[in-house]
């Protein structure tokens, strides 16, 4: 297929879409052009897309969002494995059948903010935003201390962007301070002795974010989950979610309401899941 140019206008229309369909509107554009066989995208063509997709916005919806940071090829800067994360979430998102749910409890047409949304951050930069999500997933490294000397290079210190890698020859070498680790990985790959290496890999888990009229940071949930745990884990969400939630009414809004009940609940739900599995 031709590659489709945009036009400066159009490329200034689109820009004008909310920021979680613009990628959607985008390629409907270009596959209506594709259909008509033309290649270049005017101010007009946006503005048509528009009007067909506010029309349809119903049809369009399909009860979930999953986002990751770079898609399907996944982050430089990766802390956790790469084991397909974010297409299992959507296998267990799809199971839920989230829009038959939002059909029946919220009374009117679909729109895009009534959707289920989690999202995939390979590392702490969080490009995806989790912290604006309904679950935001963040790749974790976790770092601890060897047997193996330390040279003093000052790598790790050097490269840790929180300030939480301090180098003590009085203890040894490296000092990592827990308070401050957002569990990137970067001291391990620094570390050219083997002194930090990686005690544990896997992903944090951050609940109830939301943007609109009454925005709200999600919260973290305490720990750092194998990517089996993680699925277990957004599955009891989207569950209580389907358990609680009428008129529309987000995820957000129940944990809120819910308070530290909710994540004492997702705790010991994570714990009896590791304990059945172990």
């Amino acid at each position: 297929m031709p590659k489709i140019k945009w036009l400066p206008e159009a490329e200034e229309a689109i820009k004008k879409a909310p920021f979680f369909v613009r990628k959607k509107a985008r390629q409907r554009v270009e596959e209506r052009l594709a259909a008509e066989g033309r290649e270049v995208v005017t101010a007009a063509d946006v503005h048509a897309a528009k009007k067909r997709f506010l029309n349809q916005m119903d049809e369009e919806v399909k009860g979930y969002q999953v986002d990751a940071c770079f898609g399907p090829e996944g982050c430089p800067n990766r802390a956790a494995a790469d084991d397909g994360l974010a297409a299992s979430i959507e296998s267990v998102l799809a199971a839920e059948d989230l829009r038959g749910f939002l059909k029946q409890t919220v009374g009117g047409p679909l729109k895009f903010h009534h959707e289920f949304r989690v999202t995939l951050a390979d590392c702490p930069n969080a490009c995806s935003q989790p912290q604006i999500k309904d679950i935001g997933i963040i790749g974790a490294a976790e770092p601890g201390k060897t047997d193996e000397p330390c040279s003093e290079c000052g790598a790790c210190q050097d490269i840790c962007r929180e300030a939480a890698v301090t180098l003590d020859p009085d203890l040894g070498g490296p000092v990592l301070d827990w308070e401050r680790c957002v569990y990137c990985g970067q001291c391990i790959k620094a570390c050219p002795t083997g002194t930090i290496a990686c005690e544990r890999r896997g992903y944090r888990i951050l609940i109830g974010g939301k943007l609109g009229r009454h925005p709200r940071l999600a919260r973290e949930l305490r720990g750092i989950y194998d990517a089996d745990t993680v699925l277990h884990l957004v599955k009891w969400c989207v569950r209580y979610y389907k358990k609680h939630s009428t008129g529309g009414v987000r995820f957000a809004a129940l944990v809120e309401k819910a308070g530290s009940e909710f994540f004492d609940d997702l705790q010991a739900a994570a714990y009896a899941y590791k304990k059945r599995s172990n």
